[in-house]
């Protein structure tokens, strides 16, 4: 059973039906567990980011059917609305999909690395609810030695450029004078803490983190500086922000349309610029109607990111050879298991059959039988069983010297090595 890859991405579905599909950290451990009991997958892990859901697994061949109705009736969606999202990857195809996301070359924004340490993420998840076998383990250990490869061996990462980044350009372009804006982030994650750094490499230092746990949040302002708040504080900090990036793992919107018109009054209709990179949303898309307000989501951000693509275009194509490379490894090495299992399949039948005629032999001697005859038994049965099953295969074959079959059967069996050394 191969690996297979499926699920949805930015290129395939809208962000009201990826924030949908996308799975809570806090409930990802059990929906593992369930996928690998209730739906009966071999081996499983799933990644899901702002940008994709994708589940890696092993199974039968009805695995795939019996995945996509559990995430249809798990996430509550119209059957249609998730059939005509989907892409599914096998064998390796799926294996070169795994490290191209893994590289960033399936990316919205070519080359970024944060999908890197999302990747491990999902590694660790299913390594804790125990999902992983011996496929997808030496699947994830050799793709991520790959997009260190990768990184290394091109320019790929050579520019800052990732949703972060992209939501700060466009913040240039809506205001001539970054380094007098304060900005006003939403979460404490990697997102976060890459938006602020652009942020601040721009002159922003005049910023708030608004978090779930405060202690989280101060981690980034002595970074950065500014202030931490909790996010029961956000109405009476929100005002002061003109740029608001939100990234959080919330399953609702934390930003509502009546906070902010309640703040763009406060602010005398300043205008306020505000980026929402979560998946599920994090700012109710309403906000967007507002005048004074510039909501832009991940999916808004696209054309900014085109503009980067290509100067990496050249880097992809170089990791791109790495990916063929290095996939058609890791399938030697998944086809060599399989000989592996024949080997030892074959040692065995050979064992069980030496055991079985030892019993008689002795069971013989045991009853006085002579040492000798109880030999020439055991060697002639031993040696019929043996040859049995390649004798009947000969006997079948059309062309006994010169077909392929023919040759190869001469190879198994050692026969021209018999011939030499008589």
């Amino acid at each position: 059973m191969a690996v297979t890859a499926l699920g949805i991405n930015h290129k395939t579905a809208p962000v009201d039906i990826r924030e949908r599909v996308a799975f809570d950290p806090a409930s990802l451990l059990e929906a593992l567990k369930v996928l690998k009991q209730e739906v009966q997958l071999e081996e499983v892990a799933v990644l899901s980011t702002c940008n994709r859901m994708e589940v890696y697994f092993r199974g039968d061949d009805d695995a795939h059917q019996r995945l996509t109705n559990w995430l249809i009736e798990h996430h509550t969606l119209e059957p249609d609305a998730l059939q005509q999202c989907l892409y599914v990857h096998q064998g390796e195809q799926a294996v070169q999909h795994v490290m191209r996301v893994a590289c960033g070359l399936d990316s919205m924004v070519l080359g970024e690395p944060q999908i890197l340490g999302q990747m491990k993420d999902a590694f660790q998840f299913a390594r804790d609810a125990g999902t992983l076998g011996q496929l997808l383990d030496r699947l994830f250990q050799h793709t991520f030695t790959v997009a260190k490869k990768v990184r290394t061996d091109t320019e790929i990462g050579s520019s800052a450029v990732s949703v972060a980044y992209a939501a700060v350009s466009l913040a240039k372009k809506i205001f001539s004078d970054l380094s007098s804006m304060t900005a006003l982030y939403i979460g404490a994650g990697e997102t976060i803490e890459l938006a602020a750094r652009h942020l601040h490499n721009q002159g922003v230092s005049n910023i708030i983190v608004a978090n779930r746990t405060l202690e989280r949040g101060e981690s980034l302002t002595r970074q950065f500086g500014g202030k931490a708040i909790t996010l029961t504080q956000l109405a009476e900090q929100m005002p002061a922000a003109d740029i608001v990036i939100s990234s959080t793992a919330s399953p609702l919107p934390i930003v509502g349309k009546g906070l902010i018109e309640e703040s763009i009054k406060k602010r005398r209709h300043r205008p306020m610029f505000m980026v929402d990179l979560a998946v599920p949303r994090d700012i109710e898309p309403e906000v967007g109607q507002l005048r004074d307000v510039y909501l832009y989501s991940v999916d808004d951000l696209k054309d900014v990111i085109d503009e980067n693509l290509k100067a990496r275009s050249q880097a992809a194509e170089e990791a791109e050879d790495i990916v063929a490379n290095q996939s058609e490894h890791y399938i030697d090495w998944v086809n060599s298991l399989a000989s592996v299992d024949l080997v030892k399949e074959y040692r065995h039948t050979i064992e069980d059959i030496k055991q079985q005629e030892l019993n008689k032999a002795l069971a013989l001697l045991e009853s006085g039988e002579s040492a000798e005859k109880v030999l020439q038994q055991y060697a002639h049965r031993f040696a019929n069983k043996v040859m049995h099953s390649p004798t009947q295969y000969l006997r079948n074959l059309r062309d006994q010297e010169h077909s392929k079959e023919a040759i190869a059967v001469r190879e198994v069996l050692g026969l021209d090595d018999l011939d030499k050394s008589s």
